[in-house]
This record gives C-alpha cells, sequence and structure tokens, in this order.
C-alpha cells in the first residue's frame, strides 16, 4: 500500500531578507507494485494535485523498484506537461515531478 509524507512549506528569509516559499514535496513509496498500478496510482495523485503542480507549490515524488514505472510514468507526466527527473538509488528510483522547470 502505498504511504505518502507531505513536507510543510515554510517561508524562510534569504540573507537578503527577502521572503523565499519553500515547496511542498509528497512522497509516495510504491515500491512492491508492478504496472499498471504504478501507471494509475501516480496519474491518481498527478491529478489530484494538478492545480497545486501547475503553481509550482507542489513536488511530487514517486519511490519505486519497478523498472516499467520509470518509463510509464515520466512519459506519462511528461505528456501532461510536466518536467520529471528519475534518479536510481540503492534498490529504488525515484521519480519526481514538477510543476515549474527547474
Amino acid at each position: 500500500m502505498a504511504w505518502r509524507r507531505r513536507l510543510n512549506a515554510q517561508n524562510d528569509a534569504d540573507i537578503r531578507g527577502r521572503a523565499v516559499l519553500s515547496v511542498n514535496i509528497i512522497e509516495y513509496d510504491i515500491c512492491g507494485q508492478i504496472c499498471p498500478s504504478t501507471l494509475l496510482t501516480a496519474l491518481r495523485v498527478i491529478n489530484e494535485y494538478s492545480e497545486q503542480l501547475a503553481e509550482g507549490a507542489v513536488k511530487i515524488a514517486f519511490k519505486t523498484d519497478n523498472r516499467d514505472a520509470i518509463s510509464t510514468i515520466p512519459e506519462s507526466a511528461a505528456n501532461m506537461g510536466y518536467p520529471v527527473t528519475v534518479t536510481k538509488g540503492d534498490g529504488y528510483y525515484l521519480i519526481e515531478i514538477s510543476g515549474e522547470e527547474e
């Protein structure tokens, strides 16, 4: 079962005193799931947070151990217009979807 953890956005000030808004990162651990379950979970989450993604208020991170997911999820998210990065970890992949170009 997928879990999620939200990291709260914070208003911080940089050294010049300007307000800096941190982005909420929503993490889903979908290790152990296989396609199409991984893709369907990702699409549901992307659609759930589509407005916040478009505003650049959130970034979604999927942790998966399914090699198929590292092509299906990024391809689908990119087709929806979202920038995607995939990083290989120790025994897993991290797929990050954001609403703004990095």
